[in-house]
């Protein structure tokens, strides 16, 4: 480390951003900087450099993970030396992972000083596994951005190596009332300003164009469904104006604001059923509401004055993956769904050429998406215009395929149902008179209200638990008891304005981490790439734009009529295939359908008995298809009962599954060196 230290403590040792055309070119510009700073004889310029090249023409010093490790050894060199060099442009030199050096570890020294540097190259090859210190080495601006990147590696390093708890620090129990609430706002607050401060990026601009279009695509289509389930007293003006409010306050309060607060598929169902039971009762429904909310919202924060969301260490992989699989299935399916009533209304409602071009609509703006994503690990143009064309893909496919609806006019299609002026749906006055509701709902919202805590407790819950998962290697941690404060505050709030509740929606979060991330590009033996994170930007600066946005979307209801709801299916679409790119259930779900021997020789193939591994797989089949049931039956309340029994079936899985390969398919982490899945 010694070595390393001083290598990046003075500018002589360290080259940035080169522009090289080859790997000699490399060399050569390392060299001259040597000469230079008289770290090498000027004589031995020449020697240096045909050492360096002739050992790079035997074989290749591209180990991996970005970085090759030239060496040469010459006795005309009098001290041992580690010439560090940052490409502007990585270089393909054909290393094991297929990713391209971006990164040289020069090795230069007398011959005696060869064995020492195996050291040195050891050093060197762990330390570049680590994602966070390549990513901290591509951002670093100077030598000492530099050493600050060491440090902090060698202090992961320090981290790894003492025994690991099980529990990590935000969700241990505290044993005190609001001890959890406490050291979330203590972990968190010394942080705050550092929030805004990595905001100040464009790849925050890019993700908050995305998350716009993405979040008010489902906000004004589930704002739209809900008006039809409640008879008009909640709709899309409401859910705006919920969204825009919630959203703001929880990136300003919130200890994760990589969550994006939203109205979701079993919040829906929830409000339907209870709007139901008001007609049957013949109840006033807004009244009502506003004391389930109200008894919801005290449960929810007693929740999180309690530590109760420390029992979420007892939901592993086993529930996530299928909590998420259900989110993305609900995306692909209402997309599908909507896309299909179009082409039964046609006669009737629809004409032909309205079906075609909604379908080509929303297929061209999921292609336009991918493709776009997808153009960061093409070899075309400038790097930087690659990860520009790449972040603001699903906003170039929105504004492309508007522009083409728009080009059509001849043809009719649906557009964005957005009323045409700020107010609420039916007329009513804005603040839910609470005392309409007779005496005895007051006490008897109770029932339901226990239930709407526990429905808001799992579904906050687990999507902070997927979005603080180890893969997306997030460095400020989160804060569940705090998060879940906010979140039964704002429930309150919202119910005596009568607008609809808000929690962490799985597919808009999971996108909002994914449109922060810089990410690698790694291709396993098999051929199959992948992108693995190696930083995200953890800011308050996207949630708030994102939601501050929407509210003065209120502002512009007319202009968003001009996007058709085909487009939006076609997000819709995209959103959900790619939050099931990276969950293990659908990876293992396509063995079913692959080739026996083409399996990719993952850790899991090699430490799991396929039949195992086959069988685990169906049983979460059989759960997320029991969820879809419940869902779509008329015990739809309970449903945040049924996501809570996913913990007790997964206790259950040791009598039929050993310990060993338990820990292999519900591990918390994938070993990052084995994880070969495309």
């Amino acid at each position: 480390m010694k070595i390393l230290r001083q290598t990046f403590s003075r500018d002589s040792t360290c080259l940035l951003d080169v522009d090289a055309d080859g790997v000699k070119s490399v060399f050569e510009q390392a060299i001259d900087q040597l000469v230079d700073c008289k770290l090498a004889a000027p004589g031995a310029r020449d020697e240096l450099i045909e050492g360096l090249f002739a050992r790079e023409r035997a074989s290749s010093t591209a180990i991996g993970h970005a970085v090759a490790v030239p060496h040469c050894y010459l006795d005309s060199m009098i001290e041992p030396l580690v010439v560090f060099v940052r490409l502007s442009h990585p270089l393909n030199l054909g290393a094991p992972d297929h990713i391209a050096t971006r990164f040289f570890f020069i090795l230069l020294g007398p011959k005696s000083a060869a064995a020492g540097h195996l050291d040195t190259l050891a050093l060197i090859a762990r330390l570049m596994s680590d994602d966070e210190f390549r990513y901290d080495l591509g951002a670093a601006g100077d030598t000492d951005g530099l050493s600050r990147s060491l440090e902090r590696a060698a202090a992961r390093a320090a981290v790894k190596t003492t025994p690991e708890t099980t529990v990590p620090d935000d969700l241990a129990y505290t044993g005190r009332f609001c001890g959890g609430l406490i050291d979330d706002v203590k972990r968190r607050l010394p942080l705050y300003a550092r929030d805004f401060r990595d905001g100040l990026h464009p790849k925050s601009l890019a993700s908050v164009l995305f998350l716009f279009f993405a979040c008010l695509a489902p906000t004004v289509t589930f704002g739209g469904v809900m008006s039809v389930e409640t008879g008009g007293q909640i709709g899309a003006v409401e859910m705006l104006a919920a969204t825009a409010l919630g959203g703001v306050v929880y990136a300003l309060l919130s200890a994760q604001p990589l969550l994006i607060l939203g109205g979701t598929g079993p919040l829906l169902v929830f409000i339907a059923i209870l709007y139901r039971s008001c007609q049957e009762l013949a109840l006033p429904f807004l009244p009502t509401y506003a004391w389930v909310g109200l008894w919801t919202a005290l449960f929810t924060l007693l929740l999180a004055a309690t530590d109760a969301s420390c029992l979420m260490r007892f939901f592993t992989r086993f529930t996530y993956e299928i909590f998420a699989a259900l989110i993305s299935v609900i995306f692909i399916y209402k997309a599908i769904q909507s896309l299909v009533e179009i082409f039964h209304d046609l006669d009737v409602r629809q004409h032909h050429d309205t079906a075609l071009l909604s379908l080509l609509l929303a297929l061209g703006t999921f292609y336009v998406a991918i493709a776009l994503q997808g153009i960061r690990r093409g070899r075309y143009l400038l790097p930087w215009i690659r990860e520009f064309l790449a972040d603001f893909g699903p906003t170039i496919a929105i504004a492309a395929m508007t522009l083409v609806a728009f080009r059509l006019h001849e043809v009719d299609l649906d557009v964005l149902p957005a009323p045409d002026k700020f107010g609420t749906t039916a007329g009513r006055p804005w603040l839910v008179d609470i005392f309409a509701a007779p005496m005895w709902v007051r006490f008897a919202a109770i029932g339901p209200a226990i239930l709407g805590a526990i429905l808001v407790y799992l579904d906050q819950n687990i999507t902070a638990r997927l979005v603080n998962a180890p893969d997306h290697k997030l460095q400020k941690g989160g804060g569940y008891h705090l998060d879940l404060a906010v979140v039964g505050l704002l429930v309150g709030f919202l119910s005596l304005f009568g607008l609809p509740w808000l929690v962490a929606a799985t597919v808009r979060s999971l996108n909002h981490v994914r449109s922060l991330a810089t990410t690698e590009e790694v291709v396993d033996s098999s051929g199959e790439r992948r992108d693995d994170i190696l930083h995200v930007r953890e800011t308050r600066v996207t949630g708030l734009a994102i939601h501050l946005m929407m509210g003065a979307s209120l502002l512009l209801l007319p202009v968003l009529k001009i996007v058709p709801l085909a487009v939006l299916y076609g997000l819709f679409l995209f959103m959900g295939v790619v939050s099931m790119r990276g969950n293990q259930f659908f990876q293992r779900l396509s063995l079913w359908i692959m080739e026996p021997s083409l399996y990719p020789a993952t850790h899991v193939i090699r430490r799991v008995q396929i039949g195992a591994v086959h069988a685990y797989t169906a049983i979460q089949l059989a759960c997320l298809a029991a969820l879809w049931f419940v869902k779509e039956s008329p015990l739809g309340l309970l449903f945040p009962l049924f996501i809570a029994l996913l913990a007790p079936v997964r206790f259950l899985l040791p009598r039929w599954f050993r310990k060993e390969d338990l820990q292999v398919l519900d591990g918390d982490e994938i070993n990052e060196d084995e994880d070969l899945w495309g």
